[in-house]
């Protein structure tokens, strides 16, 4: 098993599906863990499941209290930061010609905006202790596009270029900046999909089944750990195959 004790590591969306996984497995791996997102109740009950983990409400559409947030989570934690996990995201669905300017906006301001607010407030922590280890989760359909998520596709799109550039600039640093982009994963928002339309989404992944939650936590534990660190502004791919880099 990966090995992640006295490793300081905060999560944001931590409420959700895939959150859950990656508070699990990290939690196994023996981490010091911050759980972050919108919903206390859901918070709690990670609490109260995991009772060794910290939690902290917190909405990153509050782009000007990040560093505020970063700063009290890294106290939480002891006073040092050693992984950020951001995995907080939204959607706001439409074709481009009925995609309102509030719609285009609100889902670049969180899913983009605040995911470089939370590395660059995450970086500066790093440098103090001379290593770190960002990973930001993307999708797949930042790579292919999809119907109706110009926002979306757009927002997650720009974490992979954005996610680059923060690699060349902090390497030398010893701060590690990756991307997981999962494919279609069993989630609430995927239980809630017509069968046909699940059916059709399955037809075009060549292991011929949607993905669990346990499949990013996965990449998230070896993305956080030692075994990845001659790896920097790269992608890993979760996606059964679907699409192929």
């Amino acid at each position: 098993m990966t090995d992640l004790k006295s490793k300081n590591i905060i999560v944001t969306g931590a409420s959700g599906g895939i959150g859950n996984s990656i508070i699990r497995k990290l939690n196994q791996a023996g981490a010091n863990i911050l759980a972050s997102g919108t919903r206390i109740e859901k918070l709690e009950e990670l609490k109260e499941k995991y009772g060794n983990i910290k939690i902290l409400k917190f909405d990153i559409s509050q782009s000007d209290k990040i560093e505020e947030f970063v700063e009290n989570a890294t106290q939480e934690l002891g006073g040092n930061l050693d992984c950020i996990v951001n995995n907080a995201g939204i959607t706001k669905d439409n074709l481009a010609i009925r995609m309102s300017l509030d719609e285009w906006k609100k889902v670049i301001e969180i899913n983009l905006t605040s995911t470089f607010l939370m590395s660059k407030s995450a970086i500066k922590k790093m440098l103090k202790n001379k290593s770190g280890k960002i990973v930001n989760i993307t999708s797949v359909v930042g790579h292919t596009g999809n119907l109706g998520q110009a926002n979306y596709t757009a927002s997650k799109a720009g974490i992979v270029a954005m996610s680059k550039s923060l690699a060349i600039e902090y390497a030398k640093k010893n701060i590690n900046i990756n991307c997981i982009s999962p494919g279609f994963i069993k989630t609430a928002m995927t239980d809630k999909l017509d069968d046909k339309f699940k059916e059709a989404i399955i037809s075009t992944i060549p292991s011929a089944r949607l993905g669990e939650p346990d499949d990013i936590a996965n990449a998230v534990l070896f993305l956080c750990s030692n075994q990845s660190s001659y790896i920097n502004g790269e992608t890993l791919h979760v996606n059964g195959g679907m699409y192929m880099a």
